[in-house]
């Protein structure tokens, strides 16, 4: 599971970071990147969505968060987020072409979009 302190909880959060309208998309997992810190040693926050419009079943939407979750706590523990280390917070969106994708295949997904992600 990650760490509570790379969670992104508050509404506030998540309205900031869609507001500054950088996202990258890919195989139906997108990425909206929020603003450059101004200290390095902050740590970046990261939330996961996935839209009730996507599925109505709860269980296939918690299922892609929790791939969703799981990847990204994968490249954290193995140190391969690149430049996505240097902003503030990370919103990652699941919509409805990712539902039935394996584990490996949004794991690739999600290394991509972080690849995309630069200065």
């Amino acid at each position: 599971m990650l760490s509570r302190v790379y969670r992104l909880k508050k509404n506030s959060a998540f309205t900031a970071t869609y507001k500054v309208k950088n996202s990258f998309y890919l195989n139906g997992v997108a990425v909206f990147v929020g603003l450059k810190k101004k200290s390095p040693e902050d740590v970046t926050k990261v939330g996961f969505v996935v839209s009730k419009k996507t599925h109505k079943r709860a269980v296939k939407r918690n299922r892609l968060k929790r791939l969703m979750r799981e990847s990204y706590r994968l490249m954290l523990k193995s140190g391969n987020l690149g430049n996505s280390n240097l902003y503030m917070s990370l919103i990652f969106v699941g919509h409805e072409k990712a539902l039935d994708k394996t584990f490996q295949e949004i794991q690739s997904t999600m290394e991509a979009l972080i690849a995309k992600i630069n200065d």
